[in-house]
């Protein structure tokens, strides 16, 4: 290939090859729909405020607003079992788990480990996995293994200051939560 001035190939390392070649292949199957909802967050965002000092001391791990999102993504595959489940040829596939891919942003590009068996899991229990799976991300020793089967991905760009996205479906997952940047704002109730 010729070579073009000021640029240079790096390749790849197999992780980002792998998760590379997967949003691909997410693009093709599936039909992707995406819907903007707002919600009231101040109520939540309450909580951590009052608590997180406490919490941290007693269990040396903060309290975020993923856990509760995580326990309300459970909820809701509980409560609606098809985006829990996937499709496989003619099949529906259900699943009786909550095994919840958590997107984290790392130096080398966005991995998704997954937090398994979500469902049984109190708010301190996900958020000490999560914390786990992060130190484990950003520390890049995260297996294939770590972010392979979750039924259901929340993704978080409002780290990022995102307002709105479009994440990208993790096959053969049927759903994704994409949460954004809380933005304060006179509203009419």
């Amino acid at each position: 290939r010729p070579r073009l001035p000021g640029a240079r190939r790096v390749p790849m390392s197999m992780l980002r090859a792998r998760i590379a070649d997967r949003l691909v292949q997410a693009q093709h199957p599936a039909a992707i729909l995406t819907t903007f909802t707002e919600a009231d967050m101040s109520a939540i965002m309450e909580v951590p405020k009052k608590n997180k000092d406490a919490f941290k001391a007693k269990h040396g791990v903060a309290l975020s607003f993923m856990s509760f999102f995580a326990k309300g993504c459970v909820a809701a595959l509980k409560a609606v079992p098809e985006v829990n489940a996937s499709i496989d040829g003619r099949d529906l596939i259900y699943r009786d788990f909550c095994d919840l891919g958590i997107a984290v942003g790392t130096e080398r590009g966005l991995v998704v480990p997954i937090v398994r068996g979500a469902e049984k899991m109190s708010f301190l229990e996900i958020e000490k996995r999560i914390a786990e799976l992060a130190i484990k991300a950003r520390d890049g020793k995260l297996s294939i293994g770590d972010m392979s089967g979750g039924t259901f991905t929340i993704s978080n760009g409002g780290v990022y200051g995102s307002l709105l996205s479009t994440p990208i479906l993790t096959p053969p997952q049927s759903g994704i939560l994409g949460m954004h940047k809380i933005q304060e704002r006179p509203v009419a109730i």
